[in-house]
């Protein structure tokens, strides 16, 4: 007897798998040929656990069942009338014979995982007419990646794992930190309606980023220590696997010929541990730990190959975007607009529920919806809904009231889709440039500059007290308007004018945060903006101080502006004054970033270089008094 392609390719799996698939379909087979005109026996729903964890990852098995006659319909599969009963036998027999062959070389049964005669259902709709093959496997292959995540989100919520994490937080430090915080924006503005966890999620991801995890291209040699490329992949040990590591990448030196193993580590355990990876490491150890600072926390999927993490805001009533690989915090539109990526299923997953936040994420709708091709809509909220029903079975009424009403206001959210914000239009930082480009990952980093345009102008209070004064730590990543009530505004990027080509790097060995070019551009620019001339005033004086620093044939260029005035200045630290610039209305400070030696070229110019250790220091600072025009 001939076997067929997908038995063939069925018998390629290991004896215990192979066993379990097969006996399910033997038994999908022989209900139909015992009962050929029963409804029930010729439909297999795509949700079911039995089908869904024995039958869709095993290789061969789902071509079994086309070539038996099963065809697609809308949630289902089905074995339509028309179909030849004669050929599902013979795949049936050529199952059998394998099977049949294996038992009688002494290996044991393995059990179905639930009662065979249970696994088909009924149809109750008209069997939809059939469609090709592959978009039933591509549906087949969505649903695996919905079920494998929601499922995979469920490791957060062990009591002991997070037990074991708030062990490695320092949460002391965060929440304090996170309440001083609170305090000074409280202070600064009596209305804000942030909370202590808002500020403790933006403390998380400072530690996260900058004191706990690391990122990597590729590692160093374990031998040598010198440079290493990625090879070929590795065989993973039982170790590996024991820990989710179904990939492990070669990292060989080109120097003395050792290949350093780089498991990709899928349990978040084992992540606490070894700290380190790349955006599906990062994403993955830092929603355990929002999990276990008892935050709600959700794992974003995103098709187009990212990961990050959702936080919800009890005092905002909404989830917040955070993306620990960047230490970036409700900033959606950064993956569209900054990266350039071409979005089409961005979905969250919970202990408790899946969500398709797409739309979020995009400002580009129509865009995005043309794209989303690989399953039909109706299936995909079909199958959400069915695996959310699964779920929810246990939970309590006002629980389920909860998630209801948080979704129709997420779902009211998706429908407008929002404006970018300036924090949203740079490229990636994380990774090196060569990987973030293979990626396209690049895209906006020098389009900022016609975009960004913050301008500092007097407040009411600044206008009475008739001085403007605004400090930056860079260790902090904070500018502190001193003369308006002490108004803290975070992210060096938040109060800038114009930049081109510039970022903020913090190196984790080296315990150094510092703005330099981006990686692989020739020269940088960065420039902020004062303008008095709306609030009815002029300079009467102006005092700044800014620091860089510069190594090999590095340049940082600094200059004032203001009309057709333009003044040099050292930038080394010192505060110095400027009576030129009496009787203006308007001040441009900017600095132009160039030179350097070799591939590291970029991190030859470097502004407001500040140690992590020393976060009260100021980096650049700017007094301006004023008088009446």
């Amino acid at each position: 007897m001939a076997v067929s392609p997908a038995v063939t390719s069925l018998s390629e799996n290991p004896n215990e798998v192979f066993l379990d698939a097969a006996k399910l379909l033997l038994t999908y087979a022989d209900n139909i040929l015992r009962y050929p005109n029963e409804e029930k026996y010729r439909s297999i729903r795509i949700g079911n656990p039995t089908f869904s964890t024995k039958l869709l990852p095993t290789k061969g098995a789902v071509e079994c069942l086309f070539e038996m006659g099963f065809e697609e319909a809308e949630t289902h599969l089905v074995f339509p009338k028309s179909a030849s009963v004669e050929k599902l036998r013979l795949i049936r027999e050529s199952i059998a014979a394998e099977r049949d062959q294996r038992l009688q070389g002494g290996c044991p049964v393995q059990p179905a995982a639930q009662p065979a005669a249970s696994a088909p259902e009924t149809v109750d709709a008209e069997v939809p007419s059939a469609q090709h093959p592959s978009s039933l496997q591509s549906s087949m292959s969505f649903f695996v990646t919905l079920q494998s995540n929601f499922q995979h989100v469920m490791q957060y919520e062990n009591p002991e794992l997070q037990l074991k994490a708030r062990g490695i937080i320092p949460h002391q430090e965060l929440s304090s930190a996170a309440h001083h915080k609170l305090k000074e924006a409280k202070e600064a503005d009596p209305e804000c309606k942030l909370g202590m966890e808002d500020f403790l999620v933006l403390e998380l991801l400072r530690w996260f980023k900058q004191d706990f995890f690391s990122w990597v291209d590729c590692l160093p040699c374990s031998q040598c220590g010198g440079l290493t490329q990625h090879d070929s992949s590795l065989s993973p040990s039982a170790d590996d696997l024991r820990w989710g590591a179904q990939r492990v990448e070669n990292h060989y030196c080109q120097s003395c010929q050792l290949s350093t193993r780089f498991p990709r580590y899928n349990n978040p355990e084992k992540l606490l541990e070894t700290r380190r990876g790349r955006c599906g490491e990062w994403a993955n150890c830092f929603t355990l730990c929002c999990r276990a600072l008892g935050l709600e926390a959700r794992y974003i999927w995103d098709s187009t190959d990212h990961v990050w993490t959702e936080i919800y805001s009890v005092s905002q009533h909404r989830w917040l975007h955070c993306d620990s690989c960047e230490n970036v915090c409700d900033k959606p539109l950064l993956y569209e607009v900054g990266w350039g990526k071409k979005l089409a299923y961005v979905l969250a997953f919970s202990k408790d529920q899946v969500v398709d936040v797409t739309w979020r994420y995009s400002c580009k709708h129509p865009e995005v919806l043309s794209r989303r091709t690989r399953v039909q809509e109706a299936w995909l909220l079909h199958t959400i809904n069915g695996l959310n029903a699964s779920r929810q079975q246990l939970l309590s009424p006002d629980r389920m009231k909860e998630l209801t009403e948080r979704l129709l206001v997420e779902l009211v959210e998706f429908i407008s889709p929002k404006k970018p914000k300036p924090g949203e239009l740079g490229g990636r930082n994380s990774g090196s440039l060569a990987w973030r480009m293979a990626r396209g990952e690049t895209k906006a980093a020098n389009m900022e500059p016609s975009t960004q345009a913050f301008v500092f102008r007097p407040t009411e209070k600044e206008k009475k007290d008739r001085v403007l004064h605004v400090r930056y730590s860079a260790t902090k990543d904070q500018y502190c308007r001193v003369s308006s009530s002490s108004e803290m505004i975070q992210s060096w990027d938040q109060c800038v004018w114009t930049k081109e080509s510039v970022s903020r790097k913090v190196e984790s060995d080296w315990q150094m945060v510092y703005i330099a070019r981006t990686e692989g551009s020739s020269v940088g620019r960065i420039s902020w903006k004062f303008d008095f001339l709306p609030a009815g005033m002029k300079i009467e004086s102006v005092s700044i101080m800014a620091s860089c620093q510069t190594f090999h044939t590095g340049k940082v260029f600094w200059h004032l502006q203001s009309g057709q005035i333009i003044t040099e200045f050292s930038g080394d630290g010192k505060m110095q004054s400027f009576p030129c610039l009496s009787g203006s209305s308007e001040l441009i400070v900017a600095a132009e970033l160039s030179g350097g030696e070799g591939d590291t070229s970029w991190q030859h110019s470097q502004l407001f270089r500040q140690s992590l250790k020393e976060p009260e220091d100021t980096s650049f600072e700017i007094i301006i008094h004023l008088h009446d025009a």
